[in-house]
């Protein structure tokens, strides 16, 4: 078993990014985190990988689109549809391992033939990520598990098609609102689970994409199975501190999750 690295999405931080890069980065820093995940960064891949040096932080993952034509709300500034080499050239000049695609929409997992659109797009971005000695990987949120195929998560029908070179990012608390038994998923996924976004919540009733601050809270204080599930991962290199939205002070929610991550060994 791996241990691996705690890292942060800075999507977490993003209204604070927006006003004090500099600053906000700096916090991050002084909580303990050396490692994190960008988004937004295929046009602002030199001015990103400036402050990250000047604040001791590497990139080893980013979120972009890469299987969607439409515009990526979590990259704006990036291409739609997306121009990989485009992509690969700017994870490559942050030093970052493995590029994410974070979401595909809804109704694209509603039919063997989307899912396979959508697999298959996933497949090739790898051939070209290769080039730039870059992994290509999916993040999902809860509409692979709402939408079934015969009786089956969309999920798993969608992993079943990738090719062995694409990972999987999974949101634990995403997979948990889509009524995964997340421990059970973790441990079928095996050495293709690379990293995963801990993230906590009330899950009572289930929330759905929009969600309100108060659906989420600090890692170890919600209902998901995060110790269990994190147990179950035993290739895992990333674990990733990720609010979407939060009602509290944002850097003591993320304070409070690193700490959850810090007490079970990780670093």
């Amino acid at each position: 078993m791996t241990t691996p690295t705690i890292s942060v999405q800075l999507w977490t931080v993003k209204d604070k990014l927006a006003e004090d890069l500099d600053g906000t980065l700096a916090r991050i820093a002084e909580l303990g985190f050396t490692t994190v995940e960008a988004f937004d960064f295929v046009a602002r891949a030199d001015e990103f990988a400036a402050a990250f040096a000047r604040h001791g932080l590497s990139a080893r993952s980013g979120h972009t689109s890469l299987a969607s034509d439409a515009l990526n709300p979590f990259d704006p500034t990036a291409p739609a549809p997306p121009d990989l080499d485009a992509v690969f050239a700017a994870a490559a000049k942050l030093g970052m391992t493995t590029v994410i695609d974070p979401f595909v929409a809804p109704d694209r997992w509603t039919t063997v033939e989307a899912i396979t659109d959508t697999a298959n797009r996933l497949n090739e971005a790898a051939v070209a990520a290769a080039a730039h000695g870059i992994t290509v990987g999916y993040h999902n949120h809860n509409q692979e598990f709402q939408n079934t195929i015969d009786g089956r998560f969309a999920f798993e029908v969608f992993v079943e098609l990738l090719d062995p070179a694409v990972v999987i990012e999974l949101d634990l608390y995403w997979a948990a609102a889509g009524g995964a038994d997340v421990p059970a998923l973790v441990a079928a996924l095996g050495e293709r689970l690379v990293a995963v976004h801990v993230k906590d919540g009330t899950l009572d009733p289930a929330p759905g994409l929009e969600t309100k601050p108060t659906d989420q809270v600090p890692a170890g204080t919600g209902v998901v199975p995060l110790a269990a599930s994190l147990d179950a991962a035993q290739h895992l290199e990333l674990a990733i501190v990720e609010f979407d939205a939060y009602s509290g002070d944002i850097f003591e929610g993320v304070a409070t999750s690193y700490a959850f991550l810090s007490e079970r060994g990780l670093s």
